[in-house]
């Protein structure tokens, strides 16, 4: 199970650095910067519950792009360094915290970090969906993509839909 939690979250750092790379040559609308924080944010918190110390930052922070590229980082380097200390038989192991609501919870370790993982994956897509109603190219960021070195396979033309195959759309 390490292995595979190593290779999720060696995943999500490649994916937050992608998607920080594609906000370099277009600029993000404020909705897509504050979900990609979300997203950095987010695995702060979570990454902070896990070392049993206090968050710097909060679930949904405020970021520019410059700070986002920091907490890419800081969360990469301390991803990196959590699971480096971690062997089999501490995933079964809980952490207790308090969520942002206030409420109590004792987790996992390995279901907190397959959350992580799965949480940036979520909104990564809404992330990329944002980018591209603007009208810009999301960065790629599948799994799969990660692990060949070469992006997914795109649709090259756009699938027709029911309704307009009716005539009732547009």
């Amino acid at each position: 199970m390490l292995e595979v939690l190593n290779r999720l979250l060696a995943h999500l750092c490649w994916a937050d650095g992608a998607v920080l790379e594609s906000f370099r040559s277009a600029l993000p609308s404020a909705r897509t910067l504050e979900i990609y924080a979300h997203i950095l944010g987010a695995e702060h918190v979570w990454l902070s519950r896990l070392r049993q110390v206090k968050p710097r930052h909060v679930v949904w922070p405020t970021l520019d792009v410059a700070q986002c590229a920091v907490l890419v980082g800081e969360n990469r380097d301390g991803y990196r360094d959590y699971l480096k200390g971690l062997n089999d038989s501490m995933l079964g192991s809980e952490v207790a915290y308090v969520n942002s609501a206030g409420q109590p919870f004792r987790s996992r370790v390995d279901d907190i970090l397959l959350h992580v993982a799965l949480h940036g994956s979520y909104h990564r897509g809404q992330v990329a969906l944002l980018v591209r109603d603007a009208g810009a190219k999301p960065a790629p960021t599948d799994y799969i993509g990660f692990v060949r070195g070469v992006p997914a396979a795109t649709r090259l033309t756009p699938v027709p839909s029911p309704a307009r195959e009716r005539g009732t759309a547009e």
